[in-house]
């Protein structure tokens, strides 16, 4: 049976998820979603009160396929995803970042969203993104950005779907009226981007989860 993951967006710089080129990936951050999502299964993220955007959805993606970072470092059909940190703002944010260095029995982090401001490694990122040595890839999306449109209350309700920390697990049969409610009111918005991420102005900066703060 097919699963929906549903958590809260604190931050849409465009990094995670990232929806650009043609293609939305999860790959930093969330390891717990990153971890058990499964081809067929969907990814939620709703708005949060720190965006402004309570009972919106930012995005939603039904996992394509996934993938190891190593896979998608090497990916020539992914190489656009990686970071250019001189190059447009979709550049800036590009999220395909990590690759095991084997001789050095390390991880390798691109100068990215997550490295220090120096562009350096930042190793607390490092140790919560690969703990699940996974990405999340879709061709079957919806991103909306600062577009996101008000899901139905009534439709949250129903599934028991309340903003908080972490993520929240449901069958997809019980989501089943929010997953029509999108294909049939956003079929135009499949797999485009409708709108610049909410943070996109701001999306030169770093983020650190070690102390949950972007400089």
């Amino acid at each position: 049976m097919p699963w929906v993951y549903m958590y809260v967006v604190d931050r849409d710089f465009g990094f995670a998820p990232n929806p650009f080129h043609g293609c939305c990936t999860l790959a930093t951050c969330k390891p717990g979603i990153r971890a058990k999502a499964q081809k067929g299964d969907w990814v939620i993220g709703m708005g949060g009160r720190r965006l402004r955007a309570t009972g919106r959805c930012v995005f939603a993606m039904r996992v394509t396929a996934s993938m190891s970072f190593d896979q998608y470092w090497r990916s020539a059909a992914l190489r656009d995803k990686r970071p250019v940190r001189n190059g447009s703002r979709r550049m800036l944010v590009g999220d395909n970042i990590y690759h095991y260095d084997q001789d050095a029995a390390a991880w390798r982090q691109a100068d990215s969203h997550h490295s220090n401001l120096d562009g350096t490694l930042n190793g607390h990122n490092v140790r919560v993104d690969t703990q699940t040595n996974r990405v999340l890839l879709s061709h079957h999306f919806f991103y909306f950005g600062r577009d996101a449109p008000v899901v139905p209350t009534a439709m949250l309700k129903s599934i028991g779907f309340k903003n908080g920390r972490n993520y929240r697990a449901f069958g997809a049969s019980q989501c089943a009226p929010l997953l029509r409610w999108l294909h049939r009111s956003f079929k135009g918005a499949l797999n485009v981007v409708s709108a610049d991420p909410f943070d996109f102005e701001n999306n030169e900066r770093r983020y650190s989860a070690k102390d949950n703060r972007v400089r």
